[in-house]
């Protein structure tokens, strides 16, 4: 009886673990579906390979930190729990004017901020498309790698200049700050626990690709640019302005993954070298997926973001060492050895 209850043990424990890893990587893999999926509409749409687009992840991220930073701004008003001698404390102007409520906006500062990082990584994604990337629409795309590299190194120093270079903790609202039993939700018992926000950041991910399906398939909006991406010379020829569409895609991919960022803020805080620590992943990806097919880059995200979250396991590592940090590349070069496209890759694509 004894065994068979040590055994029932470990049965839940093994089950325990392999759902915190899948979920794990799920949390991962929809950071890195949110910026392959931006990529892939920039390459779909411009056939541009765009660099930069991690930079944009980043600054999302800096749209959370800023907005922050900006309702904590705060002055010192006497300490008023301290009677003894005369005491100063920091406390947010947003405290003093709006008392509970300004506390509340505070919590809730970094969902609120996807209302300041909307238009701004719509304005950043324009300005970028329309003042720098438009001029290398008929270049090779190792000068576009090239461009788009440096351009992404250019906004990481600006970042690393106004941020400094440590990473900036942005907490998620108190609520959902702790973890969700979700062992006692599923049954499995009370070791099954999973941080709220984590939860939180995998409906999201859903929710935005969701989106962004719907948008390109469902309106008509969308159906032009993808009508566009197959044939730009006749569509143009139908009287619309393709090149306008496929720069509000362009702006559209900023956003999205502008929002990734902002709400990764919580899970990872963010540094000036975000961006880049995500593109290379991302980008990869996008090459297992397949060039210019968003099914494949979201599929390749998850999972990527699976395999790698189960290799983290400490079983794993003690019988390959390392394997976390480098089976991203092993599947890759696989996967491309198979299938030269990818997963979901399209004849023709990036094959001049």
């Amino acid at each position: 009886m004894f065994l068979y209850r040590n055994q029932n043990k470990n049965k839940c424990r093994d089950m325990d673990t392999i759902l915190l890893q899948l979920l794990n990587g799920l949390d991962k893999g929809g950071a890195y579906a949110l910026i392959a999926l931006g990529l892939t509409l920039v390459f779909g749409t411009l056939g541009v390979v765009n660099f930069a687009h991690g930079a944009l992840f980043m600054l999302g991220a800096f749209c959370a930190v800023s907005f922050n930073k900006l309702l904590t701004l705060s002055k010192k008003v006497k300490d008023e729990s301290i009677t003894f001698f005369d005491a100063y404390k920091e406390q947010p102007y947003l405290e003093i004017w709006l008392g509970d409520t300004g506390t509340t906006i505070i919590d809730w500062s970094v969902p609120l901020s996807i209302l300041i990082a909307i238009p701004v990584m719509l304005l950043i994604g324009l300005a970028m498309e329309r003042g720098l990337i438009r001029h290398f629409y008929k270049r090779s795309h190792a000068e576009q790698i090239l461009f788009t590299f440096g351009l992404a190194i250019v906004l990481q120093e600006i970042v690393k200049s106004v941020f400094g270079a440590n990473p900036i903790p942005t907490p998620a609202p108190d609520i959902v700050s702790g973890s969700a039993n979700l062992g006692a939700a599923l049954g499995l018992g009370d070791n099954l626990v999973y941080p709220w926000w984590r939860l939180i950041y995998l409906m999201f991910s859903a929710v935005i690709i969701a989106g962004v399906f719907a948008f390109l398939k469902l309106t008509t909006f969308g159906m032009v640019v993808r009508a566009g991406i197959h044939d730009k010379e006749t569509v143009g020829l139908l009287g619309i302005n393709i090149e306008r569409r496929f720069t509000i895609v362009f702006g559209l991919a900023a956003v999205v993954s502008g929002l990734a960022g902002v709400m990764y803020v919580p899970v990872l805080p963010p540094d000036y070298h975000l961006g880049m620590d995500f593109l290379v992943l991302s980008f990869v990806v996008v090459v297992v997926g397949g060039m210019g097919s968003l099914e494949g880059a979201v599929a390749a995200g998850f999972l990527l973001g699976i395999l790698q979250s189960f290799c983290s396991l400490n079983e794993i590592k003690a019988i390959i060492p390392g394997i976390d940090q480098i089976i991203i590349y092993l599947v890759a070069v696989v996967i491309l050895l198979v299938k030269p496209r990818g997963l979901m890759g399209k004849k023709g694509v990036m094959e001049d």
